[in-house]
């Protein structure tokens, strides 16, 4: 992988179980063991301890293309999840702003929520 894109991570949006498309019902989803906020991001313990993080942390998502649209979402807290390494995943329509209008499936057109470029800071 080239040095400049050791950085980025995809992206996976999804849904609590205690949600319907994006009316959220509650900030629980027992599904993955997540209580009393969706404001996080589920990361593999390696990728915590490769970008010098640590769990229950402050990061900032910002969205790894250069299209000259700045896309930030700060302040998700960080969770160790059985989520396979160079991914990680938040919920949507919490990281809606991180998806760009023009990334989508070449043939449904269907925004591409499973597959959005990152990089991943501490928050300050």
């Amino acid at each position: 992988m080239p040095p400049e894109q050791r950085d980025v991570v995809q992206l996976i949006t999804l849904r609590s179980n205690g949600q319907f498309n994006t009316t959220v019902y509650n900030y629980d989803d027992r599904f993955r063991g997540i209580y009393g906020s969706r404001h996080v991001v589920l990361m593999h313990r390696n990728d915590i301890d490769r970008f010098g993080l640590a769990e229950g942390q402050a990061v900032t998502l910002t969205t790894a293309v250069d299209d000259g649209v700045e896309r930030k979402v700060e302040g998700l807290q960080v969770v160790a999840y059985d989520i396979p390494e160079g991914c990680i995943a938040g919920y949507f329509p919490e990281c809606n702003p991180l998806l760009p209008l023009w990334h989508y499936a070449e043939k449904s057109k269907t925004p591409a929520a499973k597959s959005i470029p990152v990089k991943v800071a501490a928050s300050s």
